[in-house]
């Protein structure tokens, strides 16, 4: 069993991480830049240790000084988080190498199923249906000959993309010819690999995901999370279950997901996720997440299950701690991610100093973060600062208990993210459930975001 856990990650994660560790007995090592030294994680953690400065590539991004602290300070595993090198399977390898425990898929698992040409013929392999388009990585002028036959539009997306990157919309073969070398080149740029593949585009879809455990040999589902809105490809409202399924489609989807994990004999917890065609009631595999999700909070809101401890416990030996049949779900679960920008100012980042704080109470409400009064939000990072979570016992009561919970929730000294969601909650496509995952960004073409108080006290400072 794992004695301690280094977590080498930051922010509300990290701290997300000590909990489900304490919860299990396990003693906990954080570790930190140097621009991090007085984040929540540090504070709450049984040990701390600074790894670098703070540019990710010289702190978190660092392989060497990670191991070396874990092998210093007596820890005998890593738990990734999310972002960082959560998905990279040379750290996963390396972690093995020095006799640690790595909480996640080992490294073949995860070249696997990060790199979405391969994620999408194991897909294939396993019966889950695919979006039509390449099989494999192939060239721009490759791409040309298929994308004739498939039609267009499609899409263009790098191989080893993530988070929006490396991807375009070529509308005709003239927009192939030019965007298909860009996408090339900036996947080169971000993830070290120019290769391509191409994808017959969904218009209008739904984003669908499914939540899967997996021990490296049985795996089980629990049950599915919708993440439609989405602004430039980042999700930033998710719910469970999906109010777009009725039973039948949901069976479907998540027997594929389960089927997936166990043909690839997944180990932890992942996400594997789908476009839904509302109108054709067709789902379609679109990528793997080999880590924890940022939205992972509705699923245990709804299920019970505590995902981070489950993950930590499978890597430590225990196996799945549960069948199938265990798994229930009950009610509706809404997250929404509060972050340190200005939606009325193009979200530009906004970093400062959290002058004031003030969280929701109440039952079915949870407010994940990393934030304290006095807390300096550091400008090197992602401008995540926390997720606020409700349940209810349908999807109108937690719509009710998420307006309620922001009317609570007070981030002072710095603009949130906040006034776009209590906007959305006041949209009649919202309320109705009538979305897809290019419905925000033509929403917000026409519905401008009023300023925040803590915006406004800046702009007035």
């Amino acid at each position: 069993m794992i004695k301690k856990l280094l977590i080498a990650n930051r922010g509300e994660i990290a701290v997300r991480i000590i909990r489900a560790a304490k919860s299990l007995g396990i003693a906990t090592l954080q570790v930190y830049s140097s621009a991090d030294k007085d984040m929540l994680a540090v504070r709450l953690a049984d040990e701390a240790v600074e790894i670098g400065a703070p540019p990710a590539a010289q702190s978190y991004l660092n392989a060497d000084a990670l191991i070396g602290a874990a092998r210093d300070k007596g820890a005998d595993a890593i738990h990734p988080g999310y972002g960082f090198l959560a998905e990279n399977a040379d750290f996963a390898d390396k972690v093995a190498e020095a006799g640690l425990i790595f909480i996640g898929p080992d490294g073949d698992t995860i070249r696997l199923m990060g790199d979405k040409a391969a994620a999408r013929q194991a897909a294939e392999r396993a019966g889950v249906p695919t979006v039509p388009g390449s099989s494999g990585v192939i060239t721009p002028q490759e791409g040309a000959v298929l994308a004739a036959e498939i039609g267009y539009p499609l899409m263009i997306k790098a191989a080893a993309g993530g988070g929006g990157r490396g991807i375009r919309v070529a509308n005709d073969a003239e927009e192939f010819a030019k965007f298909a070398p860009q996408a090339a080149t900036e996947a080169r740029t971000a993830f070290g690999d120019g290769g391509i593949y191409v994808e017959k585009l969904i218009a209008n879809p739904r984003h669908i995901e499914v939540q899967i455990l997996g021990d490296g040999e049985e795996a089980v589902h629990c049950w599915e999370r919708e993440c439609s809105l989405q602004r430039r490809r980042q999700k930033v409202w998710e719910e469970a279950p999906s109010p777009a399924l009725d039973e039948a489609a949901r069976a479907k989807l998540c027997a594929s997901a389960t089927a997936l994990a166990k043909s690839v004999k997944y180990k932890g917890a992942g996400t594997i996720e789908y476009l839904y065609d509302e109108a054709e009631s067709a789902f379609y595999f679109i990528e793997m997440n080999t880590r924890i999700q940022v939205e992972h909070p509705v699923t245990e809101m709804i299920t019970g299950i505590d995902l981070v401890a489950e993950m930590i416990s499978i890597a430590g030996g225990a196996g799945l701690s549960m069948r199938q049949d265990d798994i229930t779900r009950a009610g509706h679960a809404i997250e929404v991610r509060l972050n340190a920008e200005d939606p009325s100012n193009h979200f530009i980042p906004f970093p400062g100093v959290v002058s004031g704080l003030s969280l929701p109470q109440g039952d079915g409400i949870r407010f994940d973060h990393g934030l304290y009064e006095g807390y300096a939000v550091p400008p090197f990072y992602d401008s995540l600062l926390g997720k606020l979570i409700v349940h209810g016992a349908d999807r109108k009561a937690a719509l009710d208990r998420l307006e309620r919970a922001l009317g609570g929730l007070k981030i002072e000294g710095l603009p949130t993210t906040a006034p776009l969601f209590l906007a959305l909650l006041e949209s009649p496509e919202i309320q109705a459930n009538a979305v897809h995952t290019n419905w925000l960004e033509a929403w917000l073409n026409t519905h401008p975001v009023s300023p925040s108080p803590s915006s406004r006290k800046e702009q007035i400072s």
